[in-house]
């Protein structure tokens, strides 16, 4: 974990940048299934990675390589799947009138400024490191993409500062209706992190308040090598200087949940996540997630 640690501090995460590759790719994809609606994304890339993805979406070679390469086995899917899990949550949040909608590990998150009506109540606070938060802020102001005033940025990182102190300093109140969205982030924590943070947010929930967090099993920590995509994932994630230090054993999300008062809604693994949105017409699954995360979705 020192390593990661080291590594976010000085450059923007990998994996904040693949995600939003993935997520600026599947906006110009033609099938359903695997399209998505970031049209934040396309601009915070660089042009030349921009470009290439273009070239992706029109030579199926080209494509096949980013998909495969590019990405672990998988991931492309997993990343799409998610985006519309999250979003969907994020604009019932939203529709419902939640007082606040916190984001941690926000890395190049767009909700904020895709989803959230500027008359609307919710404010949305993201926390990030400050490298990585940065510079999201800094392309999104040089191509004049307006930020919402309901957005309110957060610098921390997570495992050398209080959440706690973080938020009352931004003006996040407690016992309010909130959504909290911890996406692609636990994994890169040491338990003894995720429990303070959890524990934080047990501090802060107001009655009806939400959380959707996505989580790999405890056996892909141990290797055991199980799931589709699993070996693929491990190396680019160590590769990438951000080594996994956090698994919730398998059927076990329940228990974890209890502990900080929040009652599981649904757990969504690839099977689930591939059904509900990679079925082409005829009910054939056309797309493959790797099958190492879940998502969990759970209420006050």
């Amino acid at each position: 974990m020192l390593n990661n640690v080291k590594r976010i501090e000085i450059k923007t995460s990998r994996t904040a940048e693949m995600t939003c590759a993935i997520r600026a790719a599947s906006f110009y994809e033609k099938e359903s299934q695997y399209k998505t609606n970031d049209y934040i994304a396309i601009k915070l890339l660089p042009k030349f990675i921009l470009l290439f993805i273009k070239l992706g979406m029109k030579i199926r070679v080209i494509r096949r390589i980013y998909q495969n390469k590019m990405a672990p086995n998988g991931i492309y899917e997993y990343v799409i799947a998610r985006t519309k899990y999250i979003d969907s949550i994020f604009k019932d949040a939203v529709l419902n009138k939640f007082d606040q909608i916190l984001i941690f590990g926000a890395g190049f998150d767009s909700r904020g400024i895709r989803l959230l009506d500027p008359n609307c109540r919710t404010k949305v606070f993201e926390l990030d490191v400050s490298i990585t938060q940065n510079a999201k802020i800094n392309q999104l102001k040089k191509r004049k993409i307006k930020i919402n005033s309901n957005i309110i940025f957060i610098t921390i990182d997570f495992n050398k500062e209080s959440v706690k102190n973080k938020l009352i300093q931004s003006g996040f109140e407690k016992n309010k209706k909130s959504l909290f969205i911890l996406e692609g982030l636990l994994m890169y924590l040491s338990p003894k992190t995720v429990d303070s943070t959890f524990k934080i947010i047990k501090e802060f929930t107001g009655l009806e308040s939400e959380i959707v967090f996505d989580y790999i099993y405890s056996s892909v920590l141990r290797r055991e090598n199980i799931y589709y995509g699993e070996k693929d994932i491990i190396d680019f994630v160590m590769k990438a200087g951000e080594g996994w230090t956090f698994g919730i054993e398998k059927g076990e999300i329940e228990i974890f949940l209890k502990k900080y008062n929040f009652k599981l809604i649904e757990d969504a693994n690839a099977e689930y996540l591939e059904s509900k949105y990679f079925k082409d017409e005829n009910q054939k699954i056309i797309g493959k997630i790797n099958g190492t995360h879940c998502i969990a979705y759970a209420k006050r």
